[in-house]
């Protein structure tokens, strides 16, 4: 049955009737109702059928044989094709009526047009011609592809993994010698120290291979003569395509790469730069509300905000000195750091387990799917964070909370708190895992989305969350808090200025050092990842603003009515959104809860 509005009748006149018709004009009047709501309902089922198709359409998309080649083709030819695709299917969503849509199938188009034009705009501005970063890119991504084998399928997909290094190698440098040639490439200033990253795999002994740990410990499961099998081909695959590939990665980057990259600092020096930087604000704030002004003033009114509450806790402590002193303190006072990554280890898995027992009173959904807390690996570990969430891979495998064990006197116990409530659970493991547990109305597309300014923004959200919750037990885990949040602030300073006001590497370190209690290495590697990676780094406090100005407003005009529980289930219920649709959704729960 279909509902068919009351106004859509009034409309049409049909409400101002009189009571007594004659029969004919009855029998016609009966045929208009029925053949209009029928009208109506069809309207309604093409909408969606129409959106359904090309929704399948794009998911069915597959440029090349995932079995064939498993870690993925990369040709300019496929760069090509992948866009002309998408500029196919944002002309056939113009074609879609919106007005007979339901919420969910609104949204999802909204986010498919935004997923199809970021493919577009890949391809505008050669972005696959850079798949370089400080502590990301093409081959570090590899250390991800290392996983636990449970049976002969396990194995037999990771040794072809395996033996696809090469290939995947020598497509990638084709990219990035033509980048090199456009100027489309990484500053010459953020490959210090960068050798680890590819020094770490090129091994004497196979058996000393980060990549052969999946094969030491194989499933019993697994005959003797299979098991022999495996590692005579893991040994093979490793001293014939795993090391030799990445001694091709190292000459490379030392003999070709770094002495021809650019010396200059921010993309906006860079063809086009400019123009692209724009794009990468809006696409990582999922609005074309902002330039990169108004997010460094945004960014320079919001450290000023975050100072003075730092002050507080300094006097709050007793502490008698300067802000700087006190940055000083906290980054050299043995009390504050753990003496083996083991003890780390163990103080983020208490955090992580005494806010899971907090979540039931802020969360109606939880997910289903659990998270370990482990190190990060030590071949990214020199240029990596102090800690990320890496997703599972498999149905078979949990989430991870990792954590960065290297160079312990970089690693502070009182921000600690921060980073677990941010990087597991309320943060990145609770909101990824319930969107890739979305119900069947949601496509496949948007289980799989990512988008930073909902993401991390809801991750640096649970970091205050986590202050409701009882997490921060001291003075300093409070400045812990504030501190991170005064990092992501600075971002919004430091970003813009490098790709849009000329700041030097030394401006953005002296910045941070001066405003956040991080350590000088946290802060060196923090300024390279935000040199490589233009706008990524504003997504989080422009985010988290929003998800903050929603829930004042959300509380201010409901009162007493307000549920906490309530607002976080309209926050995640959805899954992956952008910022106007976040919004949207928020005025819709207040309009129906007055």
């Amino acid at each position: 049955m279909v509902n068919i509005p009351m106004q859509k009748f009034r409309r049409m006149g049909i409400l101002s009737f009189k009571p007594l018709l004659p029969h004919k004009k009855m029998l016609s009047f009966l045929c208009f109702v029925f053949l209009t709501g029928a009208s109506y309902a069809q309207e309604v089922k093409d909408a969606s059928q129409n959106l359904d198709a090309i929704i399948k359409t794009v998911e069915d998309f597959k440029p090349f044989d995932e079995k064939v080649h498993p870690l993925g083709r990369y040709e300019v030819d496929l760069e090509l094709k992948k866009a002309e695709f998408a500029e196919k299917q944002l002309k056939r969503l113009d074609s879609v009526s919106t007005e007979k849509l339901t919420e969910t199938e609104t949204i999802s188009l909204e986010l498919l047009r935004f997923m199809l034009q970021d493919r577009v705009d890949t391809h505008t501005y050669e972005m696959y011609l850079n798949p370089i970063l400080a502590d990301q890119g093409f081959h570090l991504n590899l250390n991800y592809r290392i996983k636990t084998i449970l049976n002969h399928q396990d194995a037999k997909e990771y040794l072809n993994l395996l033996n696809a290094i090469p290939n995947y190698v020598d497509q990638q440098l084709v990219f990035i010698r033509e980048g090199l040639n456009k100027g489309i490439s990484q500053p010459k200033i953020i490959f210090k120290g960068y050798e680890s990253t590819y020094n770490e795999h090129i091994v004497s002994d196979f058996s000393k291979s980060a990549f052969y740990s999946p094969f030491e410990k194989l499933p019993d499961v697994l005959n003797p003569a299979q098991k022999d099998s495996i590692t005579k081909a893991a040994k093979m695959a490793i001293q014939e395509r795993v090391v030799p590939s990445f001694k091709k990665i190292k000459k490379f980057f030392e003999e070709e790469y770094v002495p021809q990259t650019r010396e200059s600092l921010g993309v906006s020096e860079t063809p086009n730069g400019k123009e692209f930087y724009q794009n990468r604000i809006n696409y990582y704030t999922t609005t074309t509300e902002y330039t990169a002004d108004d997010i460094h003033t945004i960014g320079l009114e919001e450290v000023a905000r975050i100072k003075s509450e730092m002050e507080e806790i300094i006097k709050e402590v007793g502490f008698k000195g300067s802000f700087a002193d006190f940055l000083t303190f906290l980054r050299t006072d043995k009390q504050f750091y753990a003496t083996t990554g083991e003890a780390l280890l163990k103080e983020a898995r208490d955090i992580a387990k005494r806010i899971d027992a907090e979540l039931p009173k802020y969360f109606k959904t939880l997910p289903r799917r659990p998270y370990g807390v482990k190190k990060v690996a030590d071949a990214i570990a020199p240029k990596y964070t102090s800690g990320r969430y890496s997703g599972p891979s498999s149905e078979t495998e949990p989430g991870y909370y990792l954590v960065n064990t290297y160079k312990l006197d970089s690693r502070s116990l009182y921000a600690l708190p921060a980073l677990t409530a941010h990087e597991a659970v309320p943060g990145h493991h609770l909101q990824g895992s319930l969107n890739k547990e979305l119900g069947d109305s949601i496509p496949k597309f948007r289980k799989n989305m990512y988008l930073s300014a909902y993401g991390e923004g809801w991750a640096l959200y649970t970091e205050y969350l986590a202050d409701e919750m009882g997490i921060y037990r001291t003075p300093y885990e409070q400045f812990g808090k504030l501190t991170y949040e005064m990092w992501r602030a600075c971002r919004l300073v430091v970003d813009t200025g490098i790709h849009a006001k000329g700041w030097t590497r030394e401006q953005v370190v002296d910045y941070m050092l001066s405003n956040t209690a991080l350590s000088e290495h946290e802060v060196s590697t923090e300024t390279d990842r935000y040199i490589a990676w233009p706008g990524q780094a504003i997504s989080y406090k422009m985010g988290e603003l929003k998800i903050r100005e929603l829930r004042k407003k959300a509380k201010e005009i409901l009162g007493p009515k307000f549920d906490i529980r309530q607002f976080h289930e309209i926050i995640l219920e959805q899954g992956t959104v952008t910022l106007p649709i976040l919004e949207r959704r928020i005025d819709a729960y207040i309009e129906s809860v007055q």
